[in-house]
């Protein structure tokens, strides 16, 4: 989008257009990991709906998440810049709650 001047010289307009330089000092995002914390409620089926869902992991990667999950006590369900992380971390929060599910999401930096 430029930006527009005008001018009045001798009862004439003059209209000058200034083009803005691009900043081509961006840097990317950081990422964040979204981690799963396993408990003795959360059904490992919610878990894998979730992951498919919230994530668009596909069946057989939300398995092998979930089956990591329970067996660790924690697990990664996907590394996105945060602000994306923190919203998919609410959304899968307030699924669990409204299903009666004690769920814990925590987001770390990833490295």
């Amino acid at each position: 989008m430029s930006k527009t001047f005008e001018k009045e010289i001798m009862g004439t307009k003059a209209v000058t257009r200034v083009k803005p330089t691009p900043n081509l000092n961006l840097t990317e995002p950081p990422l964040y990991r979204v981690i799963y914390i396993n408990d003795s409620v959360t059904t490992m089926e919610f878990v894998v709906e979730t992951l498919v869902t919230i994530f668009n992991h596909s069946p057989e990667t939300a398995e092998a998440v979930t089956l990591k999950i329970h067996e660790e006590g924690a697990g990664t369900a996907a590394i996105l810049p945060y602000e994306m992380a923190e919203q998919k971390g609410v959304e899968v929060t307030q699924l669990a709650r409204n299903n009666g599910f004690p769920l814990q999401i925590k987001l770390e930096p990833a490295e």
